[in-house]
């Protein structure tokens, strides 16, 4: 990313307003051989830039300086907007120079930073299909034809705010009209949608700041201020209990069941799971190596002794490239292949609401928290970068000191009567 300098005589309108009015501009060195300058007249001043090539200084003028308007990021400039756009024209000259093709003329448009971002995206990241996703469903039907330097903080503000109010997407056919939940009119439903609303505004956010690191936007002053919806990323984390996980597993299809107990024993993605092989299990340390996580990353997951077993039995006589778990035909599973065994399974276990394979993980997490396990262990097991994103699911299962001193030293005031009803299990 390029860098930003700072200048106190030219970052404000109000320091630019002591400088005496010439006919040169001031100039501000951004790195050898590349200046910004302010021309300072006396209705108000312009910014330009020159670069020193070929022997001799080429320069070009960027927009008029914020003194009397504010900043638009297009023809009225900030100091900061001001670099950015030099910084795109020192680029533009540097290609030149290098004999590098023109990059395409015309404007450069949301669509067109999306698209850049996801290109890039799919060599460094997991979970590509699922970000592509909702590119096509909430990001480039109401602004992919919008040019990146016409973006306004309030027009990209309203559209966050409006994907509060829209209603969930349910799963539906390719080619199919979407459907949708029922709109919940209760404050869990809105804190779900705003939650939903934060999480589309990071991929927008990711995919201009992109652009912006690229070079082709001039600044990010429309998108940095609008932040996200507070306070809605509570998580209530669902787990099984144990009494559930055995009917889970007992009434799956043998091939499904073997991915149940694989997902419930590591706390792997689905994902993860599907693409494992015979030499990703190491017996002698008893862990298993995930080469292809969500974060990009290679981690090592530790198995306890049921889950070495099952692993030493999953890849008992297969040669060291062979999948450890397919279908019952031999072929591998498909990227949504487990949506309607484990909903069959669900509801033959008597297991209401329905769970999702991630839930499978959470437990898994969930367990560990609640057997004492610290933190960071958990987040190493999961593949977690740190500890915030185990924190929030799973910081309140664990013992801790305040609850363990509140129930040791608050009396029984006597105000609730014995009962001889029972809790069981779910």
């Amino acid at each position: 990313m390029a860098r930003t300098v700072q200048d106190a005589a030219l970052d404000s309108r109000t320091a630019r307003a002591r400088l005496a009015v010439r006919k040169k501009p001031y100039w501000r060195t951004i790195h050898q051989g590349a200046h910004l300058g302010y021309y300072r007249g006396q209705r108000g001043g312009s910014w330009s830039a020159r670069l020193f090539a070929d022997g001799r200084y080429h320069e070009t003028k960027l927009g008029t300086a914020d003194d009397v308007g504010d900043a638009d990021g297009v023809s009225v400039l900030s100091f900061r907007q001001a670099q950015g756009k030099a910084h795109a024209w020192f680029a533009e000259k540097a290609r030149a120079n290098a004999g590098i093709e023109p990059e395409p003329s015309g404007p450069y448009t949301v669509a067109d930073a999306v698209g850049d971002y996801l290109a890039w995206h799919q060599q460094r990241r997991k979970a590509h299909d699922r970000t592509r996703a909702i590119v096509d469903a909430h990001i480039l039907p109401p602004l992919g034809s919008v040019d990146v330097a016409r973006l306004t903080t309030r027009q990209i503000r309203s559209w966050h705010e409006k994907l509060a109010t829209q209603p969930a997407r349910l799963r539906s056919r390719k080619g199919a009209p979407a459907k949708h939940r029922p709109i919940r009119k209760d404050s869990e439903g809105l804190r779900q949608r705003q939650a939903t609303a934060n999480r589309i505004l990071t991929v927008l956010k990711a995919a201009l700041n992109h652009a912006w690191r690229e070079g082709r936007a001039a600044t990010d002053a429309a998108w940095r201020p609008v932040r996200p919806f507070r306070d809605v990323d509570a998580a209530v984390v669902r787990y099984l209990t144990e009494a559930e996980c055995t009917r889970l597993v007992n009434v799956c299809t043998e091939d499904f069941r073997k991915l149940v107990q694989a997902a419930l024993l590591t706390g792997c993605r689905y994902g993860e799971l599907t693409a494992l092989r015979v030499t990703d299990f190491n017996p002698d340390a008893g862990t298993l190596t995930i080469r292809a996580s969500k974060s990009g990353k290679p981690r090592h997951v530790v198995l306890t002794s049921e889950g070495q077993r099952f692993f030493s039995a999953a890849t008992a006589g297969k040669p060291g490239d062979a999948l450890i778990l397919t279908r019952s035909n031999g072929e591998p599973w498909g990227r949504s292949h487990q949506h309607r065994p484990l909903k069959e399974a669900c509801a033959v276990a008597k297991i209401s609401p329905a769970v999702s394979f991630h839930i499978l993980r959470h437990t898994h997490g969930s367990t560990l928290a609640m057997k004492g396990v610290p933190l960071p262990v958990i987040a190493k097991q999961l593949g977690h970068a740190d500890t915030r994103m185990t924190e929030k699911h799973y910081a309140h299962l664990a013992p801790n000191y305040v609850a363990d001193t509140i129930r040791a030293n608050f009396p029984d005031l006597g105000i609730v009567q014995s009962s001889n009803v029972v809790v069981r299990s779910r």
